[in-house]
């Protein structure tokens, strides 16, 4: 991320993310994200009060985009399942342009552990499966998905996919973009629960 046109909060938000993608959540100490963002320390406790507040900063900004993607997709005038194409498009772009703030779905676990990040991160863990299966829901009571699936679980399914898709590519080359490989698996598990079969 270009850090010529941000402010300094911003500057060391965006360096905790990077510390946290390159070396995993356990590096994320005062010194490492000086070091990381070329900053002296003391920058960063006139923003922040230590490391754990830089901490809840960066899921903050990790959940900020969930209202407007869910705001769009509520707002789409089109059937459900293109509703949920649109969703997991929508996070697709934005796991695949950005993918250094993946890595916070890798750290869910210890984020859960935290006591100032543990209810925000349940939170978003929730609020995401509950929307998804809120959609699935509306496709079942609008005929387009079939009856005999648990929207719960089929949400919280589709959503393992796609963490699964952004852990794998931690660990191996893909050629296709994020957006085209999960909207492929997406399409395909569309395919099985639509009332409609050819989607």
């Amino acid at each position: 991320m270009n850090s010529d046109f941000i402010s300094q909060q911003d500057r060391i938000i965006v360096a905790a993310i990077e510390v946290i993608s390159e070396s995993g959540l356990s590096a994320l100490t005062l010194n490492g994200l000086a070091l990381r963002g070329n900053l002296q320390e003391d920058v960063i406790y006139k923003y922040f009060g230590g490391i754990d507040e830089v901490l809840v900063a960066v899921v903050e900004f990790f959940i900020k985009f969930d209202k407007s993607i869910m705001d769009t997709v509520k707002s789409k005038n089109s059937n459900t399942l293109d509703k949920i194409r649109t969703l997991f498009y929508a996070y697709a772009t934005y796991y695949g342009n950005y993918k250094e703030i993946s890595a916070v779905i890798l750290h869910y676990e210890e984020l859960l552990h935290n006591t100032k990040t543990r209810d925000m991160i349940a939170q978003c863990i929730e609020e995401r499966s509950r929307f998804l299966a809120d959609l699935i829901e509306e496709g079942m009571n609008a005929k387009e998905i079939l009856k005999d699936n648990d929207p719960k679980m089929l949400a919280d399914v589709m959503i393992s996919i796609i963490n699964g898709m952004i852990l794998n590519r931690r660990v191996m080359y893909h050629e296709d973009s994020l957006q085209c490989e999960v909207m492929k698996v997406i399409d395909k598990v569309l395919g099985y629960v639509s009332v409609k079969k050819n989607i």
